[in-house]
């Protein structure tokens, strides 16, 4: 059976080792010590095969490798180097303490596209501490600089907590200053060690959200993005309903994509939606990749949501976390409870459906120039984009004011 084509997996997740030189309050692995990887973790074999297998079908997707820390592997650059002759997205999430000089410049040789760095204070103890262990701070802001003296591109990712949310302004201009290409703001959910964190508040968790749309809106140089926060959906077309662009489903980027256009490897090869769904469905030692990818997460396609998520308007735009409310003890399709929101008994608001926009030559060359794995979104941004200003056709001069309004400067054709 073949998947439908609106369940294309456009990222997945390998985690390549349970091993860590850190010990995160938060870490949804629970992953080991140097000393406590699991000895069945996937080989580098197994994982060639799997990019392979990915490749075949679907060269688009992007592949995070991450962990633990998944520079510890020393088979890191091979697998990096597999992935790029297939022509997939190979990027890692790293907690950057081994970014070297030598090791950024070896990533960079085997092809890697960027990395995905953890940095959750400007304090050094903050830090530290939410890490579990003295120095990791300087490591991790030693790193950063060698991503930029080398350029090679990088993103920060920062946990956000009731203890540093007051940090998010002062955050994103150190990202901004650092040459960050995007900020991300990931929203803890409670598994793992992190099942004995306390989570921010509902209403706070709303108005950070808020603050990240403003910041998005001051920003064009740099993205700012939540996420495990499909509810900034629903706040983004609050902003602006009549917005197409704010239309576009929650599964299609912007919102919870687990099991429709994700999913992650364990480092034992069992499949999961997302990290904070431990349910493996299936494990890919036993059955091939497409085969688990295509007959299971059904119930996260075709959601029959339960409480206010299963009421609200924005269901089909948000969703919610379907996570949350699994750790709290409930059921996959429970309200998600860090949300604020009262559904007001209106129509269920419908996602942007496809437009009658036309492409030219010229737009659809400058397309072959966008990484594979951001084409089918930057088509429906583009689209939305275009309806509004009541055009019928993208141009190449379309595409570049998008261009910039993402990544600063001025529009180039």
């Amino acid at each position: 059976m073949i998947t439908p084509k609106s369940y294309d997996i456009l990222l997945l997740a390998i985690n390549l080792t349970s091993c860590c030189n850190l010990a995160c309050h938060h870490c949804y692995l629970d992953a080991g010590t140097l000393q406590q990887g699991n000895p069945n973790e996937l080989t580098t074999t197994e994982i060639c095969n799997l990019l392979n297998e990915i490749a075949q079908r679907s060269p688009e997707t992007m592949i995070v490798l991450t962990g633990g820390e998944p520079l510890i592997r020393n088979d890191i650059e091979i697998l990096i180097k597999q992935g790029t002759q297939l022509g997939l997205a190979m990027v890692v999430g790293t907690n950057g303490m081994l970014l070297t000089e030598k090791r950024v410049q070896s990533l960079k040789e085997a092809g890697i596209l960027g990395v995905g760095i953890s940095l959750d204070s400007l304090d050094p103890a903050y830090h530290d501490t939410f890490r579990g262990r003295q120095g990791s701070w300087k490591k991790t802001m030693i790193g950063i600089e060698n991503c930029r003296r080398h350029h090679l591109s990088f993103q920060l990712h920062f946990s956000v907590t009731e203890n540093n949310a007051n940090e998010l302004p002062a955050m994103i201009d150190f990202a901004r200053s650092s040459g960050a290409r995007v900020f991300n703001v990931f929203f803890l959910v409670c598994t793992g060690r992190g099942q004995f964190m306390s989570d921010i508040s509902a209403t706070r968790y709303e108005h950070i959200l808020e603050s990240l749309i403003e910041a998005q809106a001051q920003s064009q140089e740099m993205i700012i993005r939540p996420r495990c926060a499909p509810h900034y959906k629903r706040i983004a077309h609050q902003r602006q309903p009549k917005s197409l662009l704010n239309q576009i489903s929650g599964m299609e980027g912007d919102g919870c994509i687990a099991g429709t256009h994700y999913c992650r490897i364990t480092p034992t090869g069992g499949i999961t939606a997302c990290p904070y769904i431990p349910v493996e469905i299936g494990n890919i030692r036993q059955h091939p990749f497409w085969e688990i990818w295509d007959n299971e997460f059904k119930e996260l396609r075709t959601p029959t949501l339960k409480g206010n998520c299963g009421d609200c308007e924005y269901q089909k735009l948000c969703g919610g976390c379907r996570a949350r409310p699994l750790a709290a003890g409930g059921d996959l399709m429970d309200t998600d409870k860090l949300c604020t929101y009262k559904p007001q008994g209106n129509a269920i608001i419908q996602p942007l459906q496809p437009l009658n926009i036309k492409w030219s030559p010229d737009a659809e060359k400058r397309m072959t120039r966008v990484p594979a794995f951001l084409r089918k979104m930057v088509r429906k941004r583009a689209e939305a984009y275009v309806a509004e200003l009541g055009e019928p056709l993208v141009t190449p001069k379309h595409l570049a004011v998008l261009s910039a309004r993402r990544f600063g400067g001025k529009p180039t054709l």
